[in-house]
């Protein structure tokens, strides 16, 4: 397990660690913040920020004093054929470089992108690469992502 030294990478390591051994995971937010000794707010901005669809999580919450969090793990089948209906909503608002390499990492996790395909992809979709590009650095992102996405995953290709 690599050495994790942020609050919030604390915390992401932990749920990661405890989906590896199940397909969800349900906890209360409470619970969570005392484990960490923070504020569940502290949760939310992990849960928000580290477990979206586009990294391959479904998060559930309910909020108050029963309240109670889960977090399904989605396989990269399931989110391309479960969510296809929200990719042309990613190419029309882009997506950031954050979101983008968190989606880029979960296709590592899951064996489906080499490390240096990862490398490769991440190092295309930088800000710094597009900071000159004109429209939407987020829209083009978006495009070359979901493009080269679909080009890895075409069945004829293989």
């Amino acid at each position: 397990m690599p050495v994790v030294r942020s609050l919030a990478g604390q915390i992401e390591q932990y749920l990661k660690d405890m989906l590896e051994a199940q397909d969800y995971i349900e906890l209360q937010r409470s619970q969570l913040a005392g484990i960490f000794r923070c504020v569940p707010s502290q949760i939310n901005y992990v849960l928000s920020t580290r477990f979206t669809p586009t990294q391959g999580y479904i998060v559930e919450s309910r909020r108050g004093g029963g309240g109670y969090l889960k977090i399904v793990k989605l396989s990269w089948e399931d989110m391309s054929a479960d969510h296809r209906d929200g990719f042309p909503a990613i190419e029309q608002q882009g997506i950031g470089q954050g979101e983008a390499e968190g989606m880029l990492r979960r296709l590592r996790e899951e064996g489906l992108i080499t490390d240096r395909e990862f490398m490769l992809l991440r190092a295309l979709l930088d800000r710094q690469v597009l900071e000159n590009c004109p429209g939407s650095q987020d829209q083009l992102r978006a495009r070359l992502l979901l493009t080269s996405v679909n080009t890895l995953f075409r069945l004829d290709a293989q």
